[in-house]
């Protein structure tokens, strides 16, 4: 990728949402392979991908699979045969967290840093792109200036910077969280989280007092930029990633085509950036963000630390309000829509809260526009005595809209190349030549005898109209010439032959102008790692791992935390949101404060869901939050699936 292209990056799940990404719009899609990517029921075949290869590089867009779980001794040999046979059916790029498949015999495919790699300082980029890494994805958490300093640092030319733009945001460092594996021996950093952070706490002080009542105090809001990519390119950011390899279709085809939209706007302001890949995309639909599941929306930290990043009171879609219960029967529900305007629908998801701030869901079974306008009698899909306080003057929202869904389900996106045409005579007959607006061309030549027109005139006309229907090829025409010097009659069979083998020919140009991107060559001598220990938070699980940091000057290596060799309490969680700030009892909220200053101080707190116990510390320089635990004797005791072998020896402290 040049350093003035910007690239939108979209996930697919499976085959079918990743043909979808790319005619909505992606420049490049990440998919699961058939194992070790980091999330672990969205796997997809070799055969796919490379299907899905093929039908991307059509478009010059790129295809990246995720690799990005760490790996046992016993999993090196099983990730490099996928490797070699991701790289044999095309894919362009493999997302990896495990060092130790640098030290192994790989492919010469481009690496990606996964967002498990933790990028947050100039220096950490800097050592992944002197190691080999060519494309390198930020932590969420970073603002601007810390994103341009990263820039500053980097080889553009060497390493694109990439940035989540969309989707669910993890609440730790990404990498660096470890409470599913301590509570459940399923571990977020081989692709098995349980989403601790989605659950409801109970909050003490340091002295037992409850700070706040079932809240989802670890539960984020979803992240969307939509109104800072102009900000972001400036900062740097070259690939711009949307979050959601476990969405659905028509996620993936709305929040692209959203992305897609707000970037075409960018490229048409600023001629010295181009996309990534070829081809303009049109829809059948007007994008909106809203339209799916979200917690509602946060830029983060992008523009410095916010107040409402959090999403504390449910881990639900609240959706979009819509309106408001008029009336209440046993059998149905009257709502008048803020919006006279508006339309339900049978089928359409409906929510509100109860009066312990609960999100309640109402699916309606048959919706019925009444006399009034803006007023809807609804017959819910559940019995009307299980909706607790549904009551007269309740706020509806809509997490679900029908015709939205439908819409969606439907062919939504069309993605077409421009082409000239050309049509010229030769000494034996006729010669089409079709370029497209990379400037690739395809010719194509008939040999045909000269037959006159009945009607001169329009002859030129005809031949125009009939070699501009390019119909279901990757193409539509921007001009096309006829440049012969006599009028022609050229029966219909034999013009769609002549074009469609330049169609073919130029698809052909198009195939051998994309080369492969190539694999970066690490610095030699390698380069220091930023520090020389490494504690369980570097995630070093297997013996070439461990080897990749001894190699880069690293003195003391501890193993991973999914090892099980840190029995006591550690941090399972760090992160840059903190709950003490969230309920606006931060020290350096409190400063100036009249009759506060001083009487705030950063002390543990607790966080409870039932048996679960967990301890906040607070790290105030770096303005961060340790979520401490320890882990469970049940994981401890459990069986593990295969012998588990991390070093073939105990690494020695300070040995090299």
């Amino acid at each position: 990728m040049q350093p003035h292209q910007l690239e939108l990056l979209a996930p697919a799940r499976t085959f079918d949402i990743g043909i979808e990404a790319i005619n909505h719009g992606a420049d490049a899609v990440y998919i699961g392979g058939p194992s070790f990517g980091a999330r672990s029921t969205a796997d997809n075949s070799i055969q796919d991908i490379a299907k899905l290869v093929q039908y991307a590089h059509r478009f010059h867009s790129r295809i990246f699979v995720t690799l990005n779980t760490i790996l046992r001794d016993d999993e090196l040999e099983g990730a490099r045969k996928m490797a070699w046979q991701l790289y044999d059916a095309g894919v362009d790029a493999l997302i990896v967290q495990d060092m130790g498949l640098l030290e192994i015999d790989m492919p010469p495919i481009q690496l990606h840093a996964s967002t498990q790699t933790d990028i947050r300082t100039p220096e950490k980029a800097k050592f992944l792109q002197d190691a080999g890494l060519s494309q390198i994805v930020l932590a969420r958490e970073l603002t601007l200036p810390q994103i341009s300093a990263i820039r500053d640092v980097i080889d553009t030319e060497r390493t694109v910077i990439e940035f989540f733009v969309h989707g669910a945001l993890c609440v730790a460092y990404s990498g660096q969280c470890f409470i599913s594996h301590a509570h459940t021996g399923r571990s977020a950093n081989r692709g098995d989280c349980s989403q601790a952070c989605r659950l409801p706490y109970e909050v003490k002080d340091a002295q037992g007092r409850i700070v706040a009542h079932d809240k989802h105090v670890l539960s984020m809001k979803d992240n969307n930029q939509s109104e800072n990519l102009r900000d972001l390119v400036d900062a740097g950011i070259r690939s711009f990633k949307i979050e959601g390899r476990y969405k659905d279709m028509a996620y993936v085809k709305n929040i692209t085509a959203h992305y897609r939209k707000l970037f075409d706007e960018v490229l048409t302001e600023r001629p010295e950036l181009a996309a990534a890949s070829h081809g303009r995309t049109t829809f059948s639909f007007e994008p909106d963000p809203n339209q799916n599941f979200n917690r509602e929306f946060t830029d983060y930290f992008v523009q410095g630390r916010k107040e409402d990043i959090g999403a504390f009171d449910t881990p639900k879609n609240p959706g979009q309000t819509i309106g408001w219960v008029s009336k209440v029967t046993a059998e149905h529900i009257e709502l008048t829509t803020d919006n006279p305007a508006t339309e339900l629908h049978n089928g359409d998801g409906l929510c509100y809260y109860d009066l312990q701030k609960e999100l309640v869901g109402l699916q309606i079974n048959r919706a019925e526009a009444q006399k009034a306008k803006g007023v809807w009698r609804l017959f819910p899909k559940d019995p009307m005595d299980g909706f607790k306080d549904l009551r007269q003057g309740v706020q509806v929202n809509r997490n679900r809209d029908m015709s939205w869904v439908r819409t969606l389900d439907k062919k939504s996106a069309e993605r077409r190349m421009g082409v000239w045409m050309q049509l010229a005579e030769t000494s034996s007959g006729l010669q089409l030549t079709l370029t497209d607006e990379a400037g690739h061309t395809g010719t194509a030549q008939m040999a045909i005898a000269w037959q006159a027109p009945k009607d001169s005139a329009q002859a030129e006309d005809k031949l125009k109209t009939a070699l501009g229907k390019l119909g279901d090829t990757l193409f539509e025409p921007l001009d096309v010439q006829v440049a012969l010097p006599r009028p022609w009659f050229v029966p219909p069979s034999q013009l769609n032959a002549l074009r469609r083998d330049a169609v073919q020919a130029l698809e052909t140009a198009r195939a051998q102008g994309l080369h492969r991107l190539p694999r970066a060559v690490p610095v030699e001598p390698p380069v220091a790692y930023p520090e020389d220990t490494l504690t369980y938070l570097a995630n070093v699980f297997n013996q070439k791992a461990r080897d990749f940091y001894a190699k880069h000057d690293v003195k003391v290596i501890d193993a991973a935390y999914e090892s099980q060799e840190e029995l006591g309490e550690v941090s399972l969680m760090i992160t840059k949101h903190c709950v003490r700030f969230s309920l606006s009892l931060c020290p350096k909220q409190a400063k100036g404060v009249t009759g506060v200053q001083g009487t705030v101080k950063a002390e543990p707190m607790q966080l409870i869901n039932g048996k679960e116990k967990l301890t906040l510390r607070f790290d105030c320089k770096p303005c961060e939050m340790h979520v401490v635990g320890k882990i469970k004797k049940s994981v401890l005791n459990a069986v593990p699936e295969s012998p588990v072998q991390f070093y073939k020896s105990r690494p020695v402290q300070g040995m090299h």
